[in-house]
């Protein structure tokens, strides 16, 4: 196992883990429109969503699912676009998000209210323990102790 120190860097070229790789698969699929396998996911993964109108947390897979579709329900057509990943310890790995889709009630499309979240993936024996969507990377951010440059409070380079 490699050490938890923090990586201080988004994208870096060149440069990857096992986890980032695991991540980027899972995002490449739910980009394809693949959400059928949860082969990434351990059996008794926890999925928290951290904000935005229906927080809540659910566990195992059949827990993972319950939650998706809750936050799906309010949604036609959403899509969570993958910008950023960064690998930000030996366990964790943070991809910032950008959502596209209209609410059904309100008709609201996504766009329009910049919907910039964040995924934060924990990692274990190449599987995912814990996955925590943030509807709001600032909350993200401030959860995790980063600017919103995604360094650590205080940190340089």
């Amino acid at each position: 196992m490699s050490s938890n120190r923090p990586c201080r860097t988004w994208d870096t070229p060149g440069v990857t883990s096992a986890n980032v790789d695991l991540v980027r698969s899972i995002f490449d699929a739910w980009q394809h429109g693949d959400f059928d396998s949860a082969a990434w996911a351990d059996p008794g993964v926890v999925f928290v969503i951290a904000d935005g109108p229906s927080p809540g947390s659910w566990e195992g897979l059949d827990g993972m699912i319950e939650g998706w579709r809750d936050f799906l329900r309010a949604w036609e057509h959403w899509q969570g676009e993958a910008e950023r990943y960064r690998e930000l310890d030996s366990e964790r790995v943070l991809v910032l998000i950008h959502g596209t889709g209209r609410g059904k009630a309100s008709g609201l499309d996504a766009a329009q209210i910049r919907a910039e979240g964040a995924n934060l993936f924990h990692i274990s024996g190449g599987r995912v323990k814990r996955l925590v969507v943030y509807l709001n990377r600032e909350t993200a951010f401030a959860d995790l102790g980063l600017s919103p440059e995604g360094k650590a409070a205080g940190a340089t380079d």
